[in-house]
């Protein structure tokens, strides 16, 4: 377990974290979310003893990070933003180098450099120099380096940054892999990212926790959550809102887009909107072009909270 207790960090004038509370299990990927310049980098700099708090403390399966730090790192990978290593080493040569750092000599350094080679997919650049990588492959590199020593906790600042979209998956595919058995604390200021491989995030804003939820939890909060988008054929959409704002259901009706595509949004509570208008418009024999209904958005969600509106 993790354990973060009233952690602040202060700059000069500027505190950055601001009086930060939680706990995190193993098989929990953690997503840091929030704009930049929130205190996700900063909260992780902390986690790992990276950067030492203002007041506060963190505790990393019992150990203090503070009075007991290397105890504590010894449990911990760490991925920095930007995977920074030493590029004019070979992939090997600097696996090795870490290894060594992490005390691990003889056969057990090279059972940790091929198992984790194997586990991000590094086994054909192993003789190249980092400098020759591509950022992908550079980014592999960083999570091995990470994983060497087996932690049993994950910190990865940005982990898909500057990723394409098939980079991103391979890399959101391990971090689930890992996380069975681990915990994995990414930070992220990408969206979709929670969705994929998150099973509860944290909202950042101005150094404090906005939000804690589990992503399904997020959208649930949405605006949009369990509104149904309906687009009909040759039926002009003020006479179909005029007509779904009498369906029991209904709290609120809108016409959206170029479209001229309706948002329907259910009563709170409600779960019979979607039958009670397939029945509406099966009775008025209309021509469906468009019938959906929305999960709910992430992006309103953290728009909304990081704005400082209610969650």
């Amino acid at each position: 377990m993790i354990q973060v207790s009233h952690l602040v960090k202060r700059f000069g004038s500027f505190t950055a974290v601001n009086d930060m509370s939680f706990e995190v299990e193993a098989g929990t990927v953690l997503g840091f979310l929030g704009p930049n310049g929130a205190g996700k980098s900063t909260t992780m700099k902390m986690i790992t003893g990276f950067s030492r708090p203002t007041s506060g403390q963190v505790s990393v399966h019992g150990h203090d990070i503070v009075d007991d730090r290397q105890a504590a790192q010894a449990r911990l990978g760490y991925l920095p933003e930007g995977a920074p290593c030493y590029e004019d080493m070979t992939v090997q040569g600097f696996l090795a180098f870490i290894a060594d750092i992490r005390g691990c000599r003889g056969g057990q350094r090279d059972r940790s450099i091929d198992r984790v080679t194997e586990t991000v997919s590094l086994r054909e650049v192993l003789g190249q120099r980092i400098e020759t990588l591509s950022k992908g492959y550079k980014r592999r590199v960083g999570l091995a380096q990470a994983l060497l020593h087996d932690p049993d906790v994950l910190i990865l600042d940005e982990p898909t940054d500057g990723l394409d979209p098939n980079q991103k998956h391979q890399v959101r595919e391990m971090i689930l892999n890992l996380s069975e058995q681990k915990i994995v604390i990414i930070s992220t200021h990408i969206l979709e990212e929670v969705s994929a491989v998150c099973s509860r995030a944290l909202i950042i804003n101005q150094g404090r926790i906005v939000l804690d939820d589990t992503p399904d939890g997020l959208r649930k909060r949405a605006k949009d959550h369990q509104a149904i988008r309906l687009r009909v054929m040759d039926v002009d959409p003020s006479q179909i809102l005029e007509v779904c704002e009498t369906l029991p259901s209904v709290d609120r009706v809108e016409i959206s887009g170029k479209d001229g595509d309706l948002l329907i949004f259910p009563k709170p509570g409600s779960v019979e909107l979607l039958a009670e208008l397939q029945q509406l418009l099966s009775a008025k024999a209309w021509q469906v072009a468009r019938l959906q209904q929305l999960e709910g958005q992430l992006d309103e969600v953290f728009r909304r909270v990081t704005m400082g509106d209610a969650p």
